[in-house]
């Protein structure tokens, strides 16, 4: 007789994208709600097999052996958020100097600099349906560490542009490469 597993969970879609930046006081949540698509690819070291074969018989082997360092995470957003793009690679966020909430453009960091961005918690919600289509709840997956890469931009004549985000999420010694979790709700979008 076997076991039937206690949990058969069935997500769908990328309803949201937050990341968390800072810590104590200084500690903000950024949700964005217009990704439509996460790739990760985990970022493995291995390490070859070692065979012992002697006049063409497999004496003893050492298996080859595959170390998690961490993942690549790929963010495809259907609109331009300069709020992730500073978090990501750094620079400055223009504000109209009137109307201060008003975004008026966005300065990358000047070539050479050290402004790379900030370190932050990468955290991707899907929805988990039942058999009569309702949402039971939301898997969250987070991410550690998460660095951006810097970012490039396309455009094509009658299409939006869709931005996609490279970021490398490392734990550090002893942490989690992500963390699953299953909340009732997404958080609020202020």
């Amino acid at each position: 007789m076997a076991n039937k597993s206690k949990a058969e969970i069935a997500t769908i879609d990328c309803c949201l994208v937050t990341i968390e930046v800072g810590s104590g006081e200084q500690a903000r949540e950024f949700g964005f709600d217009t990704a439509n698509k996460i790739e990760v690819e985990p970022q493995i070291e291995e390490e070859d097999a070692v065979k012992l074969v002697v006049k063409g018989i497999l004496r003893a082997q050492k298996p080859k052996t595959s170390t998690i360092t961490g993942h690549e995470i790929t963010l495809s957003d259907n609109v331009f958020n300069p709020e992730l793009v500073l978090v990501l690679q750094g620079g400055e966020i223009v504000y109209d100097s009137v109307d201060t909430d008003k975004i008026i453009g966005y300065n990358p960091p000047v070539a050479g600099s050290s402004d790379k961005g900030e370190v932050f918690k990468l955290n991707a919600y899907s929805a988990q349906y039942d058999a009569a289509g309702q949402i039971v709840q939301y898997e969250k997956i987070q991410y550690p560490n998460c660095q951006g890469q810097p970012v490039a931009f396309g455009s094509e004549d009658g299409a939006f542009r869709a931005p996609e985000y490279t970021i490398t999420s490392a734990p550090k010694t002893g942490e989690h490469p992500y963390k699953i979790s299953y909340v009732a709700a997404l958080p609020t979008l202020a």
